[in-house]
Parts: structure tokens; sequence; C-alpha cells
């Protein structure tokens, strides 16, 4: 089975310590190697406000994980430990492996297509002969 690509984002109440938010990566991260898949990247975005309320609060703490793996099982899981964990307040998981791949198709095709047409050279505009000094340009009725 092929590798897929997953971005999976949480967000954490705003007052949580950082202690806590650590210990839930650093636990997401272990489940993660048991299953045999890898965390290519994790970032924290800190505190932003989130556009609407949720639980009665108006911000919380963003983090953002790029997950790899060939199993499905591990999205599963991860989604169950973040469910259960006190201060996450939502998260959500997206595929983006056939995304990413749709785009790299695109773009050699369009890469294709510039190859096998010609380039158009850009011509010089016909600019009007001047006569030289001392010359009188006669006009011919």
């Amino acid at each position: 089975m092929e590798e897929r690509q997953y971005d999976l984002i949480f967000i954490c109440r705003p007052d949580t310590p950082e202690a806590d938010i650590d210990k839930v990566i650093s636990t997401l991260e272990s489940t993660v190697a048991e299953k045999g898949a890898k965390i290519e990247k994790t970032e924290k975005w800190g505190r932003k406000r989130m556009a609407y309320r949720v639980q009665r609060l108006r911000e919380g703490f963003y983090v953002y994980m790029v997950v790899r793996s060939s199993q499905g099982e591990v999205v599963k899981e991860l989604e169950r430990r973040l469910k259960v964990a006190d201060p996450v307040m939502k998260y959500l998981t997206v595929r983006v492996d056939e995304e990413l791949k749709r785009q790299d198709k695109l773009k050699r095709h369009r890469e294709k297509r510039a190859a096998r047409r010609p380039r158009k050279t850009a011509a010089a505009p016909a600019q009007p002969s001047i006569p030289a000094s001392g010359e009188q340009s006669v006009a011919t009725p």
C-alpha cells in the first residue's frame, strides 16, 4: 500500500500550560511511532482568536502536524486519543496526498505542453525610414 500524507490540526484550551500541550504532542508522536508511521513536521502556532466560540471560549492554542502513514489505523488512533484528551477542544485531520499528486500531474502536463510549443519571438516593431540630413522626402500624388 502506498504512503499517505495527512495534515492534523488541533486546538487546545487557551489556559492550558505549555507542559500539558507538549505532553499531548509527545503522546501523539509515540502513538505514531508505535504504528510504524512518521511525523514530518510539528508546529505550534500559539494562541489565536477563533472565528466563533467553542466551549464558550474565543481563543485557542493551535498545533499543526504533518503525518505520513501507509495505514489508516494510525489516523483513527490519533483521533481517538485527541477525543479523550482534556486540553483538546477541536481537531481536524485531512488527507492531502491525493491533492498533491493531482497538482504534480497538472504541473508535468503544463511543462510537456510548453516543451512542445515553439517559442514565439517578439517581432521588432516596424520603424519608419527617416531621410538622411539634406535629403528631402518627396511625396508623390
